[in-house]
């Protein structure tokens, strides 16, 4: 009786999204405090999550079960991003015609960077193809993939992997090459980072983060429209 009790607690879904929340509070609580790269609040909410789901058996489909209530606010947070880039607008419309360019330069190189090595690896196509939308928000990048040929899940996987590695090493690298203006910045750590890359650039103030926040709607739209062609033509 009690096996089956703890088993049916462990199918609730309010207790893994309850589980989820705290893990990314307490991560983001000790992040905050201490200012480690490392130490993202994703990278260890997620590694607390994991650790939690294997010590008590858990799959994955019961995890999404609660998982899935927060999964749907994922789309309204990346809109949520437009408010900082409304209350900067005047800035970003002064470097409207340079933004266009560099977001469509970068987007390019995201695909190639992505499929070109695990071509030359020789990984399977649908590993390519998943990998091809990497460094745009999820809801864009599991679509993009779903039409070109790629597997949805992996590219999910791929996302924040490549958000979490541009929050870590985006600032550093930036200013290693000599990158100081916000807007820069900013546009550097959403067009490659999307959602993640964004808050941390929201980190160092609103200009660079209304710059993240219009990098992924151009990086967004700029791989929607170019991955297909990239990628035949690569493959």
């Amino acid at each position: 009786m009690r096996l089956e009790a703890l088993e049916s607690i462990g199918a609730l879904p309010l207790l893994w999204v309850t589980l989820s929340l705290l893990a990314y509070a307490l991560s983001r609580r000790l992040y905050l405090r201490l200012r480690v790269a490392a130490l993202h609040p994703v990278i260890l909410a997620s590694a607390a999550l994991i650790a939690v789901l294997r010590l008590t058996d858990t799959t994955y489909e019961t995890y999404m079960q609660g998982g899935r209530l927060i999964e749907f606010f994922l789309g309204p947070s990346v809109v949520a991003l437009a408010v900082p880039l409304y209350l900067n607008l005047q800035e970003m419309k002064s470097s409207a015609p340079s933004l266009l360019v560099v977001t469509a330069f970068g987007s390019a190189v995201g695909v190639v960077s992505a499929v070109v090595p695990a071509l030359l690896m020789g990984a399977p196509e649908p590993v390519v193809l998943g990998l091809a939308p990497k460094s745009v928000t999820t809801p864009i990048a599991i679509s993009v993939a779903e039409g070109i040929g790629g597997e949805p899940a992996l590219t999910a996987s791929f996302v924040v992997l490549t958000g979490v590695l541009g929050a870590i090493i985006g600032p550093l690298l930036l200013r290693l090459v000599g990158v100081r203006h916000p807007v820069a910045f900013g546009l550097a750590m959403g067009s490659a980072a999307h959602g993640i890359g964004t808050a941390r650039a929201l980190e160092n103030g609103r200009l660079e983060g209304a710059a993240g926040g219009l990098g992924i709607c151009l990086c967004g739209v700029m791989t929607a429209l170019i991955a297909p062609l990239l990628t035949g033509l690569l493959l």
